[in-house]
């Protein structure tokens, strides 16, 4: 039995709804679905639940993780650590999968081999298609060998390595950075062009959708780079398990549900002695319960006073901007403290940045 792994956050429907229904349409139903909901509304969560219940073949999670950032490491480990199948298929939401796929899929396992497959890629004309006939879709052109993410792995590798690199938030590099591991460990690495099996439907990716401006979405500058520069990082090192022991664990119900009704709130200013505090000295020595703090730009820094003073050279206090804090705090967390239970909010009127953590370990 092959497990196929689906890693998901508020998604349209319709997308979903293609991808699990060219499964159903196999010509050998030869394998289960793991679908874990990465933290999504629960308005959405709600509805793919109920999506999915219509598939025999589908096991839902979902993970409070809503208000933290999207990581796929992350959600595919949860599942990894206590896998029973020999082998598993990292699959993508918006993949449509030839009926032959898990024919050949089953084809290619082999526990000592990981083969990824050739994707072809639709433009968004191709999406609002509602044919059920794989062949009716147009491709507007070939992954190479560089597009690592639809992966068949044998379990047993990625256990001894000890999963994805949780490191990996947001966007990029983790599915490469686990085959350079795992081929350093002895397995074998395959590339699958004899035939495409699945196509991409078209979506907007994070670059395109990143600001320069403080946005609910949460969102990192320079994460991408920062991403690669992680995976080149792994490649030059003789790194075996790069995540802790504690690998595969997320936020728990109780945790999530601690977290949202700590009310006992630390407001600090955004000037930039008490936020390079707060990020050196106040949390890294706190523990043993729960921290709650919401950042806000300090009402002097609008003032009339403010403007005055600083138009004419005289001394006044350092500020961050909310963005320069949002990003500062983010790479911390993903950092250091990723592994703890937290929640990050931004405010929807964009005034505030509010983030819990519980410290217990």
């Amino acid at each position: 039995m092959i497990t196929i792994l689906y890693a998901y956050r508020n998604r349209e429907i319709s997308r979903i709804k293609r991808s699990l229904d060219s499964l159903a349409s196999q010509k050998k139903q030869n394998f289960r679905v793991v679908f874990v909901d990465y933290g999504s509304e629960l308005s959405i969560a709600h509805e793919v639940l109920s999506l999915t219940k219509e598939y025999l073949f589908i096991q839902y999670y979902y993970l409070n993780t809503a208000h933290q950032p999207w990581n796929k490491s992350k959600a595919f480990n949860y599942v990894l650590k206590a896998l029973d199948s020999e082998y598993c298929f990292t699959a993508d939401v918006d993949m449509i999968f030839h009926p032959e796929f898990t024919s050949i899929l089953e084809k290619e396992c082999n526990p000592d081999k990981a083969t990824y497959f050739q994707v072809g890629y639709m433009s968004d004309d191709e999406n609002k298609k509602e044919s059920v006939n794989y062949d009716d879709y147009n491709i507007k052109f070939l992954s190479t060998k560089e597009a690592t993410g639809m992966t068949l792995f044998p379990v047993q590798w990625l256990k001894k390595i000890q999963g994805f690199d949780e490191f990996f938030h947001f966007w990029g590099a983790e599915d490469t950075e686990i085959h350079n591991r795992i081929r350093k460990t002895g397995c074998e690495l395959v590339f699958y062009d004899q035939k495409v099996l699945m196509l991409h439907q078209w979506h907007t990716n994070y670059r395109n959708r990143e600001t320069l401006q403080l946005n609910t979405e949460l969102q990192l500058s320079r994460i991408v780079e920062i991403n690669h520069c992680h995976l080149k990082y792994n490649s030059e090192s003789e790194i075996e398990n790069v995540n802790s022991e504690i690998w595969g664990e997320v936020i728990s119900e109780s945790d999530f549900n601690a977290l949202e009704g700590f009310d006992n709130e630390l407001v600090l200013s955004n000037k930039t002695e008490v936020i390079e505090h707060f990020l050196f000295v106040e949390l890294p020595r706190f523990q043993n319960s729960i921290l709650s703090v919401r950042f806000v730009e300090d009402d002097f820094q609008n003032s009339l006073k403010y403007k005055f003073k600083n138009r004419i050279g005289k001394k006044v206090p350092k500020y961050y901007s909310l963005k320069e804090i949002n990003d500062k705090l983010l790479l911390h967390i993903i950092s250091f403290y990723h592994q703890f239970p937290y929640t990050y909010k931004v405010s929807n009127d964009l005034k505030s940045i509010s983030f819990k953590i519980k410290k217990t370990r």
